[in-house]
């Protein structure tokens, strides 16, 4: 086995120029911020009011905790490196982000499976909702959710601990992720490609082909509901659709390409790392009149507190 020799990572960053990087340094950290008020906003909102025994809201607020987590591990080292002079990691710290980012990654991809479970049932299944729909089942999905993202996550860690890096130390990204890293393995890599294209790419697909499956069989089940009934509906399971092809498309892209293609990897991947957890609060809000009534009752309950 080669010497493994690296011990820092140096990464090129999202684009070449300084005058490029410091303007995105001022929008990313506005991104950022936007998606902790965001993000935070929702999770107040449900926690502080009956929406939480809702599983529908359930599942949004473990969402936004993904989202406000994930994109924590990735966008401040992005918005440091922006501003410094030398893009650095060291390799253990590498090691983490890249476990800890696909584990969130991993975790927020089956809860969004769970929400389309949950919507599917609501409407093909109404009589039966609350009863399939308990909160020890809505609980249990949530743990297989961490449990489905760990496996994930410490599958693709087990592979890149396994690989000599013993050459250059430049990542063409702004983030450690596992096709970057690949490019810098002093051996063959076809069959880690193979594997990262089994454990991300292929489980991504059949992910998302499930899900668009799912709402097509709810959208057919709509055709024989009345016209409120399907108005309602069609206004939750667009919401969710648009978060669905946020998050996967981009990631589609990404992980089913082998590693050492020519694509636009990391202007790709900002798509999914920053922009969808910043519109999804936005989604989820502007389009949901349940939560915007709930949002008022908790805003008013906090100003009158304040006031005693």
């Amino acid at each position: 086995m080669e010497k493994q020799n690296v011990t820092e990572f140096v990464f090129t960053g999202l684009f070449e120029s300084e005058q490029t990087e410091l303007l995105l340094f001022f929008l990313f950290l506005l991104c950022y911020v936007a998606v902790l008020m965001g993000n935070g906003i929702i999770l107040l909102t449900i926690c502080c009011s009956h929406l939480l025994e809702q599983p529908m809201y359930y599942f949004l607020c473990h969402l936004s905790l993904m989202d406000l987590c994930s994109i924590s591990v990735v966008v401040p080292q992005l918005i440091r490196n922006m501003a410094a002079t030398r893009r650095d990691i060291s390799y253990n710290n590498c090691m983490t982000q890249l476990f800890t980012y696909h584990w969130l990654v991993g975790v927020e991809t089956f809860i969004l499976v769970c929400m389309a479970f949950d919507r599917y049932v609501a409407i093909v299944k109404p009589l039966h909702y609350m009863m399939i729909m308990n909160r020890k089942r809505c609980h249990m999905l949530i743990a297989v959710a961490w449990g489905l993202g760990f496996w994930h996550s410490i599958a693709l860690l087990l592979m890149v601990l396994s690989l000599p890096f013993c050459g250059p130390n430049v990542i063409e990204h702004y983030m450690c992720d596992i096709k970057p890293l690949l490019k810098l393995v002093c051996k063959d890599i076809r069959i880690s490609s193979i594997l990262v294209i089994a454990n991300s790419g292929t489980v991504i697909v059949v992910i998302f082909t499930v899900l668009l499956a799912s709402y097509i069989l709810i959208l057919c089940n709509l055709r024989m509901r009345s016209s409120a009934v399907r108005h309602k509906a069609l206004s939750t399971c667009s919401s969710h659709i648009m978060v669905v092809v946020l998050f996967f498309v981009p990631c589609i892209y990404i992980y089913i390409l082998p590693a050492g293609s020519k694509n636009k990897d990391k202007e790709i991947s900002v798509f999914y790392t920053v922009i969808a957890p910043m519109l999804n609060p936005l989604i989820y809000t502007l389009r949901n009149k349940e939560m915007k009534i709930a949002m008022g009752k908790v805003w008013w309950r906090m100003s009158q507190s304040k006031l005693k």
